[in-house]
């Protein structure tokens, strides 16, 4: 199958920082592919350049597929959303549905409501919500554009176990259905629980791209092992090399 999202030679630099070192990688339609990495990594850099919030100093982000008028190539879902705590569910998605050109704004966010599950919190506001149904707001926002690429920057931050089981069940959703989702965690048994392919950054370089399984049976661990133990291992093995 053909790539849908395609990172060529990425690099950002911020002053004397050298925050991503030509990353190139490759993402089909459908596709999870999770971005892991110590902190300082990168891992935020990345996505907010896939998601094209930020340009890289060099390379380029490109898709594949053909979008219609009003419809974003990349959707993105930052870790810290800029959304209005004070406008109920429904104006928040309307005024980005506006922003992003959208172009029969009510009928997306009736859809974007249905299928995030938020019909019911539709005219509560934002700072009355529980942590995980903003986390559907955000998710619902970056989304509202129909995007075939998803960009989610650590989406479970701060969620309990049973908000996160319900995000990754709407994620997994989203992928089956078609749309690619490149995301960033620090809880990396979301990565060999959820993730097709496991990007690693390390000191802005990328230094391994595979399935986490792969990873595991690089460290010698077969694919049942602990994924968490096996990164530390293969990032400990690289730095005394």
């Amino acid at each position: 199958m053909s790539a849908v999202l395609s990172v060529s030679g990425v690099a950002k630099r911020y002053g004397e920082l050298q925050a991503l070192r030509d990353i190139s990688f490759e993402a089909r339609s459908g596709e999870l592919v999770a971005v892991v990495g110590p902190n300082g990594a990168g891992k935020t850099t990345l996505l907010s350049i896939i998601a094209g919030a930020q340009q890289p100093s060099a390379g380029s982000v490109t898709t594949t597929v053909v979008v219609s008028a009003g419809r974003s190539e990349v959707g993105w879902a930052p870790q810290q959303p800029a959304l209005y705590s004070k406008l109920s569910v429904t104006e928040n998605l309307k005024l980005f549905a506006r922003l992003e050109k959208v172009a029969d704004p009510d009928r997306a966010v009736e859809r974007m409501l249905e299928q995030t599950g938020l019909s019911e919190r539709a005219d509560e506001r934002l700072d009355r919500l529980s942590g995980g149904n903003r986390q559907r707001v955000n998710l619902a926002i970056g989304l509202i554009a129909d995007p075939p690429v998803l960009a989610l920057d650590e989406p479970s931050a701060s969620l309990d176990p049973a908000q996160r089981g319900r995000l990754w069940e709407f994620i997994d959703g989203l992928a089956k259905a078609g749309t690619t989702v490149v995301f960033s965690t620090h809880n990396v048994v979301e990565a060999q629980r959820y993730a097709d392919r496991a990007i690693v950054l390390d000191q802005g370089e990328l230094v391994f791209d595979d399935a986490p399984a792969a990873l595991m049976r690089a460290v010698g661990q077969d694919d049942a092992g602990d994924f968490e133990r096996a990164l530390v291992s293969f990032l400990a093995e690289r730095a005394q090399t």
